[in-house]
């Protein structure tokens, strides 16, 4: 069976942070399981975003389960979040992914979608 974890909470939500303790726990029991990021859920992936030193960090909490984080490339760029690929691109004078992450076309949520038994959106 394989999961697709459909992360469309911002990472200020709960939801944002079930979304990661289910794919840690998926990973923990080496299951089959892909995730993506998209609408609010891609600011995660925002390498200049701060965290109070007393609150978790979401994007360092992805990091670390050494997974690929597939985002996507519409909804980051509609948000102010781009690769360096794309800021060159679209004349931006910097980038800010954060490390780890990569900027997808929605064609990859189609295939996650097609290939996965379940789908889980938080």
């Amino acid at each position: 069976m394989s999961t697709l974890l459909l992360i469309t909470a911002a990472p200020t939500s709960i939801h944002a942070w079930h979304a990661f303790s289910l794919a840690q726990a998926l990973k923990n029991k080496n299951e089959d399981f892909r995730v993506f990021f998209y609408q609010d859920g891609v600011t995660v992936a925002n390498q200049l975003q701060w965290v109070p030193d007393d609150q978790r960090n979401l994007t360092q909490a992805w990091q670390s389960l050494d997974i690929r984080l597939p985002v996507c490339v519409s909804a980051a760029l509609a948000r102010g979040i781009t690769d360096q690929d794309n800021a060159l691109r679209h004349q931006l004078q910097h980038h800010n992914l954060a490390d780890g992450f990569e900027l997808v076309g929605l064609g990859e949520l189609a295939d996650a979608t097609q290939t996965a038994t379940r789908v889980v959106q938080f």
